[in-house]
């Protein structure tokens, strides 16, 4: 019996791991089914070119207008929401402009369905930048989509890996950049939205930890000055307003922190300093979410592997996580 929540899968970019990793989730792993009621957004072709690849004969069940509210999955079956195909189909491995098309079509529908309700949520495979740039894709990533396509004000970035959870406050700026993007007001505002959000997950009267951007937190200014400058003011500005914020703590030791229960998330500053802590930890276990859609995104925590596509390597452990979180906490 399958779960009642159904939730959408995109197979990011076809010539990269993401249709192996989603159709190796779906018949390897049959408690998503418990979960959920997954539906698959990808072209028919390239599925079963997938399943060809790797010697699988699910049943199939392909839609192409709507998805009924009633679906029910037998043992075995994978339904799939057939998307536009773009031709010649790309090489396994290469950058190309149809893969890049066809990996934002799928995201497309997908989030049409999901804002019409059929869906409760969204998982999603890895795309490639240079692919979205080849096809004339109008964003650069995930989350420039979700946010322009559900026209949704505010979104961030949550990374998940068992007690540890990470949100954003920078995402992709360069490193020498950092210290100028940091803004007291900001700040706040990142705090205040990371609160809700843990609250939107079921954590009641969360505790939010502030990472450092300097060695030893500053040392005092002894190593730069924006803890002094910026930081702790942020964090006495978030306390008299009653919220449960610390910090800033140094990066060196508050993600083990988070890990002990000291706190119930992280605010970290910039890309690198979040994401090496949450893939130290646990490569294959970490789950990204966009917070602040009409609906809750998942994702997994990896690339294309474009160097390893096609040959039935590709670890499926992240997207069977990004479906249980999916399904766990979908609104």
């Amino acid at each position: 019996m399958s779960g009642e929540k159904i939730i959408g899968i995109t197979i990011g970019d076809p010539a990269g791991i993401g249709p192996e990793i989603v159709l190796k989730a779906l018949t390897n792993h049959p408690e998503i089914y418990d979960w959920c009621r997954p539906v698959v957004f990808a072209p028919e072709e390239i599925v079963l070119r997938t399943l060809r690849q790797l010697k699988r004969q699910p049943i199939l069940r392909i839609i192409r207008s709507e998805i009924p509210l009633n679906l029910s999955l037998k043992a075995n079956e994978i339904v799939v929401f057939d998307t536009p195909l773009f031709e010649p189909l790309p090489s396994l491995g290469r950058i190309s402009a149809q893969g890049g098309r066809m990996a934002y079509e799928a995201i497309r529908l997908a989030i049409e369905m999901a804002r019409q309700g059929a869906l409760r949520a969204i998982a999603t495979a890895p795309i490639n930048k240079q692919s979205l740039k080849a096809g004339d894709v109008p964003f650069t990533d995930h989350t420039a989509m979700f946010k322009e396509l559900t026209r949704s004000a505010q979104v961030m970035t949550l990374f998940m890996s068992g007690k540890l959870r990470i949100f954003f406050y920078s995402r992709h700026i360069p490193f020498r950049e950092i210290p100028a993007s940091l803004n007291q007001e900001k700040l706040v505002q990142t705090m205040e939205q990371a609160l809700a959000h843990l609250g939107k997950l079921g954590l009641g009267h969360p505790r939010l930890a502030l990472a450092a951007l300097n060695p030893h937190g500053g040392e005092n200014g002894l190593f730069g000055d924006e803890e002094q400058t910026i930081l702790k003011p942020a964090v006495r500005e978030a306390q008299r307003k009653g919220w449960d914020v610390v910090g800033p703590v140094p990066a060196d030791s508050v993600f083990h922190l988070n890990l002990s229960g000291e706190f119930d998330a992280v605010l970290s500053l910039y890309h690198d300093q979040g994401h090496i802590a949450a893939k130290t930890h646990d490569f294959y276990g970490t789950v990204s979410l966009t917070m602040g859609l009409p609906f809750l995104r998942t994702s997994v925590d990896h690339g294309t592997a474009f160097d390893i596509a096609g040959q039935n390597k590709a670890n499926e452990h992240s997207m069977v996580e990004a479906l249980r979180i999916a399904s766990r906490y979908a609104w």
